[in-house]
């Protein structure tokens, strides 16, 4: 054995001998574990980097696929002809360029300002849907294959931008109404409310019963070890949940477009993909306009309405497999965003903070936020047989009126939403540089985005209302604290 790998071996052993130290030490004080991500979890944090740091179990060999993932992830594609057919078939119509440029340092996206009519919204999009309007419709629905019937010129999703030569569909405008909540002791909390709408309209009027629903990006950690939960797991959070008085959260269930068959749901907004290896295609197709081997169209989002566009050259070439992002590429792609390490937790012995956790339980919260799973023993392997502690049950659940997009997708009703991990979440400020958080960015403060619970959560939320203030201080310090 060289010196050179001897001396990355320790490296690697050293840092293994101080995270399981770190793990008896969590242990030994009967509180959520320090390390989130089990073996995985980063061991301290890097600044607005910290949600792009490997796994802390990856070998030198396997840093070597991540850091080409990351050159995927961060790639500027161009449009076609180009003389680098590795990088062309940029839409023609699009979001942006390149994944980071919605996944700001792999954080939380959020909505353009109010009131801005050529801003690029970029880190939020518009998905759009119809109502079925005949037995067609019902059929394909029914036939689970796919999420919704998408808007007959536009597709299920505004691209607000587009190559040289060609209109975008249109442009994205946010304004909000305003209201007060007054919570226990006087506090008084405003909440905004987002109306969307979209102007300089390319392709002519949308159809009349046209439904929005806005997204923004979600952050990137901890993806692998959400696909690690074993499908059993998920399914005990159902059956637990029916024995209760309120909650009763259901699978998403989606076509595997790999697989050919229906499969559970487990990313996105409301959980429309199983894997992220489709998440990533999906993302590739609709975002940036660039087949793969699930999406292999060259015209990306252009819909058939949208003639001159699908006649646009495309970069789907022999030497890549025909697509534009070969398999190479998106299996890289795929590596990095499985291994993407959980950071550790901050100030999780404060006094507050374990008073927080105390509530958090109270309050009933943990009964969809699920804090710990174990990962299943045949994940990949750098995610197998991991402690995690995400915060989620991975269910849709029915979020009230005052968040209804009115939108479904597959199971997924319009007033229903997967609830989405907490591990990260104190951190959006530093990774992202804003502290807006929900699926459409409304709520800029984590108690804001507790105020918005609705329908299965009203209970818990109302309950959050009643705290002293120095214990919703607490619960949040709590939640930051993950």
């Amino acid at each position: 054995m060289s010196n050179k790998t001897l001396l990355a071996n320790l490296t690697i052993n050293s840092r293994l001998a101080a995270l399981v130290l770190l793990l008896v030490v969590s242990s030994w004080l009967n509180a959520t574990p320090l390390l989130p991500g089990g073996e995985t979890t980063a061991t301290h944090l890097k600044g607005r980097h910290s949600f792009s740091q490997p796994a802390n179990n990856m070998s030198l060999e396997e840093r070597m696929d991540f850091n080409l993932g990351q050159a995927i992830f961060g790639k500027l594609w161009v449009s076609s002809p180009a003389s680098t057919t590795a990088s062309d078939g940029l839409g023609p119509l699009y979001n942006a360029r390149s994944c980071l440029r919605c996944h700001v340092n792999n954080g939380r996206g959020k909505p353009p300002e109010p009131d801005t009519v050529n801003a690029n919204a970029r880190s939020l999009f518009l998905r759009l849907s119809i109502p079925p309007q005949n037995s067609d419709h019902q059929k394909i629905l029914a036939s689970g294959k796919v999420a919704a019937i998408p808007e007959p010129v536009y597709g299920g999703q505004l691209q607000d931008q587009s190559i040289q030569g060609l209109a975008a569909e249109g442009r994205v405008s946010l304004t909000y109404t305003y209201s007060t909540l007054t919570l226990a002791g006087g506090e008084q909390v405003e909440l905004r409310q987002p109306h969307y709408s979209i102007r300089q309209l390319a392709y002519g009027d949308l159809h009349p019963q046209v439904q929005t629903s806005a997204r923004v990006t979600p952050p990137m950690l901890g993806l692998g070890l959400l696909e690690a939960i074993p499908e059993s797991e998920l399914e005990k959070n159902v059956a637990t949940q029916k024995a209760h008085p309120v909650i009763a959260g259901k699978l998403n269930r989606v076509w595997d477009h790999q697989a050919q068959k229906t499969a559970v749901g487990r990313f996105g907004w409301k959980a429309i993909h199983p894997s992220i290896k489709q998440q990533n295609a999906a993302a590739f197709i609709e975002d940036i306009g660039i087949s793969t081997t699930i999406f292999p169209q060259g015209y990306g989002g252009c819909t058939s309405a949208q003639t001159d566009c699908r006649l646009l050259p495309d970069g789907n070439s022999e030497h890549l497999g025909g697509v534009e992002a070969s398999p190479v590429m998106t299996q890289v792609l795929e590596f990095y965003t499985q291994t993407l390490a959980v950071p550790p937790r901050r100030n999780a012995q404060d006094a507050p903070v374990l008073a927080g956790e105390k509530l958090f339980k109270q309050l009933d919260c943990a009964a969809c936020h699920r804090p710990h799973y174990t990962t299943a023993k045949n994940a990949q392997p750098l995610l197998a047989s991991q402690s995690i502690w995400p915060y989620t049950d991975l269910l849709l659940h029915d979020m009230g009126e005052g968040l209804a997009d009115n939108h479904s997708e597959f199971l997924a009703k319009g007033s229903q939403w997967r609830t989405p991990p907490l591990w990260g979440v104190g951190l959006t400020q530093l990774i992202s540089g804003h502290s807006q958080l929900l699926h459409d960015g409304r709520a800029r403060s984590i108690q804001e985005a507790i105020l918005w619970h609705g329908g299965e959560a009203e209970a818990s939320k109302q309950q959050f209302i009643t705290l002293p203030k120095h214990q919703r201080q607490q619960l949040i310090k709590f939640v930051e604290s993950l």
